[in-house]
């Protein structure tokens, strides 16, 4: 795999306040340059949600609490920065429609130029796995989380656990192109158009 070819790309993660729909708490946005995850340039925000976090995702899932919430800013005196940081980048995330329905709610004006799932492109490599999620794949691939901050269902951490997972499976291609028709869902940024007839007219 050619990783220099790569146009800019940023892995993403949210987390949320566990309503439907969700109220932003976090946001993480980690480039991939040259192969390698970026944490130099990253970009995390924790934001305090309109609504409150319930106690289910605060003790289950993140363990952001309200506590720990209430004195970071609201997504509105954020959401420029964080639509600054995205840019017109591509983006990639596990189970990528979930961050790319909840970004664009948050950032209507937001248009990326692609959307990479990590967990399509990880079918499409291992196509005989019992389990595609996170967890399970982090356990088959085993990318090097050495390095990563905060932990697990952190935004932050799931970025670089993705990134890393995304580097690694990346590996088993020559070209972006071929990642790009893989992991790309139907009906998101990027997907490749489809091949003209030839016709007379």
């Amino acid at each position: 795999m050619n990783f220099p070819s790569w146009p800019e790309l940023l892995v993403v993660d949210v987390e949320g306040n566990g309503h439907h729909p969700p109220d932003l708490v976090e946001v993480a946005a980690l480039p991939v340059r040259d192969g390698q995850p970026d944490k130099s340039t990253a970009g995390a925000w924790l934001t305090r949600p309109r609504r409150p976090v319930t106690s289910f995702v605060a003790a289950q899932v993140h363990g952001l609490t309200n506590q720990m919430l209430e004195q970071q800013p609201r997504w509105e005196e954020i959401s420029e920065e964080v639509h600054a940081r995205l840019g017109t980048a591509w983006i990639a995330a596990h189970s990528a429609h979930v961050e790319y329905r909840v970004l664009s709610a948050h950032l209507p004006q937001w248009r990326p130029a692609g959307v990479i799932d990590t967990l399509r492109l990880a079918k499409a490599t291992y196509p005989d796995l019992p389990k595609y999620g996170l967890d399970a794949l982090i356990k088959h691939v085993k990318p090097d989380l050495s390095q990563a901050p905060a932990q697990r269902h952190r935004a932050t951490f799931d970025a670089y656990a993705t990134a890393q997972l995304l580097i690694a499976v990346a590996k088993h291609y020559d070209r972006w192109d071929q990642i790009v028709a893989a992991a790309v869902p139907p009906g998101l940024p990027g997907t490749p158009e489809p091949e003209q007839e030839p016709t007379l007219w």
